[in-house]
């Protein structure tokens, strides 16, 4: 707390109301299970081409220039 409190060098209490806000909400929709249905399903649905193979990929191929290796599975 006191590293918080008097050398908070990453600004972790800067945003804190914010954060508390925040919570709030999240807390007041995951208590009405058919919005936070929706809500959860609607954000994996426009997650779109943000995703972790899809990045990989990328990097894969115009980072690190590398080609994928078939893998066998038994």
């Amino acid at each position: 707390m006191d590293s918080l409190i008097y050398h908070d060098d990453y600004l972790v209490f800067a945003d804190y109301p914010s954060y508390i806000e925040s919570q709030e909400q999240v807390n007041k929709a995951y208590r009405d299970p058919e919005r936070w249905t929706r809500m959860s399903v609607l954000n994996v649905a426009r997650m779109g081409k943000f995703s972790s193979d899809r990045s990989i990929r990328e990097y894969s191929e115009k980072i690190w220039k590398v080609e994928p290796v078939p893998v066998l599975l038994k």
